[in-house]
């Protein structure tokens, strides 16, 4: 027993550690209750009686110069802990930059588009995502058997057919109307909801930037001019629109818009599939039913309506080819958008 009572000193003064952690694990390998200086007090209840004044003697030794140990090493950790962190707080010291992260890039395209019709003294209107049928089809001029309304396209609320996740930002411009009197001018930025398929070109989830503005007086003219305004300033001075007649249910007249492609100038690419265009948005003349169901006197009022895609402005503004990328949160894909800040 007495080899082991040494053995274990010479290990006890030759331990040195850097943290706090190492201290107390050695504390707990040694003088715990599962500790070899316990194992060797147990050994000691069997030893001779002849013995026990000096092994006794020894235990007692080994015990205090392994609480002294602890004690010293405790307090050069601490010591060079105080030191370090003193040196850190020298002001005078070069400073390290730190890695920023970076904003998502449908939020940088919605703050984009936001910023821009701010500009013309749009205001932002925020509603529910989750609505009813009232506000996402019935006050727009939706027909009960409007094939927009089947489970093919929209999520409705299984246990109230009249609760639904919105499928567009067209219900915040409802809401607007039935809230506040003309003159309107407000965007409508938000996340929208489909029962569709996810691929490459289509997601079940998605996100809308959509414009209102009603006031008396409000032509075609007016309309075409902000939405020329605002493509140059998303994609650049030299681009053009066009115009292309459509419907909607809510809009009469109603157009689709295209930009001129701004990777090919317009030639043909893969991008425009040849054509030197690209549709952006959905836009239209406010249909006077959708008007007089929000309490709006059409007779007196008119105003025109957009809707775009923020995925689809971001994929042809930053030349992203798959939509899947947006929900995937892959580091790899976002910072490439630090720059973008």
């Amino acid at each position: 027993m007495t080899g082991k009572i040494e053995e274990l000193l010479a290990r006890v003064e030759q331990f040195n550690a850097k943290t706090a952690a190492e201290v107390e694990e050695f504390r707990i390998r040694i003088l715990g209750k599962k500790g070899e200086l316990t194992a060797l007090m147990e050994e000691f209840k069997s030893v001779a009686p002849e013995l026990k004044r000096e092994l006794g003697q020894r235990l007692n030794a080994l015990k205090n110069a392994a609480q002294q140990r602890i004690a010293d090493l405790r307090e050069q950790v601490q010591n060079a802990a105080s030191a370090a962190a003193a040196h850190i707080e020298d002001k005078s010291r070069p400073g390290t930059a730190e890695e920023l992260g970076s904003r998502h890039p449908i939020s940088l395209v919605k703050n984009e588009i936001i910023e821009i019709f701010s500009r013309l003294g749009y205001t932002v209107a925020e509603g529910p995502e989750i609505e009813d049928d009232h506000h996402v089809f019935s006050a727009l001029n939706f027909a009960p058997e409007h094939p927009a309304r089947d489970m093919q396209d929209t999520f409705f609320i299984e246990r109230n057919p009249d609760i639904l996740l919105r499928t567009h930002t067209s219900s915040i411009q409802v809401r607007t109307m039935e809230r506040q009197k003309p003159p309107l001018r407000v965007i409508c930025p938000g996340r929208v909801f489909r029962n569709e398929a996810i691929s490459y070109r289509a997601h079940c989830i998605f996100h809308q930037v959509e414009g209102l503005y009603i006031d008396e007086g409000v032509s075609f003219a007016d309309m075409k001019q902000s939405l020329l305004y605002f493509a140059k300033e998303m994609f650049g001075e030299n681009t053009v629109i066009r115009l292309r007649p459509s419907y909607f249910p809510f809009t009469e007249p109603s157009a689709e818009v295209d930009v001129s492609c701004s990777l090919c100038g317009g030639k043909g690419c893969n991008v425009c599939k040849g054509t030197g265009w690209l549709e952006i948005m959905g836009c239209g003349m406010v249909d006077p039913n959708v008007l007089e169901a929000s309490g709006i006197d059409p007779k007196r009022y008119s105003g025109f309506a957009f809707g775009m895609g923020v995925e689809r402005i971001a994929m042809l503004k930053y030349g992203v080819r798959d939509l899947r990328l947006y929900f995937e949160n892959d580091v790899r894909f976002l910072h490439q958008f630090d720059s973008a800040l």
